[in-house]
């Protein structure tokens, strides 16, 4: 089996308990990737970690270069990826501080690269998305959670929106009679590629902010950061779980 590669979200830059053994730059046919590939050891067992925002958090979602990012974890070994997602909650379950592991999601993004099978760089084919996340990799997560006493919503949509600016209430009444539980800027290209790449890909979501529309509240960034301050320490020892195992 080969290594387990964790993409960092909003809140992960880097992993504080991530031991590292190496960084370097990976070269792709797609460009330069969101930051080096971290090699390291998280909870002994040695993991790759990538931040797609950046080490700074200096790209916006509509900027990551999605293609390099997965292909250079492949290059680097992984074959199971885990994207960390700090999400807004749309139905009721799916409050500040929730935990989730979605299994379906769907595309509202525009103008990404997001595809290896573009006739230039790659063939064309057409992969089956019909469920767009690794069911294995999934199970795994919903276990670590139950392992360490977290609680999760074991499934749920996904809303992939363009960004940068969260969106409107009527934007996300819109994803709710579409079926959304959640919304995000990130989670698309980035399962479809893994998909492409044949990368067993799921996703750990994290509520930050309960959607527009939803609270009665305007949405502010001290909201989204103190709820996130609260997610990190559970995201962590939710991964240091998956890590050992």
């Amino acid at each position: 089996m080969g290594l387990l590669a964790i993409i960092g979200g909003s809140g992960f830059t880097s992993l504080p308990s991530l031991t590292q053994i190496e960084s370097k730059p990976v070269e792709t046919p797609y460009g330069a990737t969101s930051a080096p590939v971290t090699r390291g050891r998280l909870a002994e067992r040695e993991v790759l970690f990538l931040p797609r925002h950046g080490p700074s958090h200096h790209l916006p979602p509509h900027r990551i270069n999605y293609r390099a990012n997965l292909w250079a974890l492949r290059a680097s070994g992984a074959d199971r990826v885990i994207g960390l997602a700090a999400v807004g909650g749309i139905t009721p379950s799916f409050g500040p501080c929730v935990l989730a592991v979605p299994d379906q999601i769907i595309d509202y993004t525009h103008g990404r690269e997001h595809t290896i099978h573009d006739g230039i760089t790659g063939g064309v084919d057409h992969i089956d998305f019909t469920e767009p996340y690794c069911e294995s990799l999934r199970q795994v997560l919903i276990s670590a959670c139950a392992r360490v006493g977290e609680a999760v919503v074991p499934r749920g949509t996904y809303a992939a929106t363009q960004g940068p600016r969260l969106e409107s209430a009527a934007e996300i009444q819109r994803h709710e009679r579409d079926g959304c539980d959640m919304v995000g800027m990130t989670g698309m290209p980035e399962a479809g590629l893994a998909r492409e790449l044949d990368l067993c890909y799921a996703s750990l979501a994290f509520v930050v902010n309960w959607a527009a529309g939803k609270s009665g509240n305007v949405i502010t960034m001290k909201e989204i950061e103190e709820n996130l301050a609260l997610c990190v320490e559970r995201v962590l020892t939710v991964l240091e779980t998956v890590a050992a195992d």
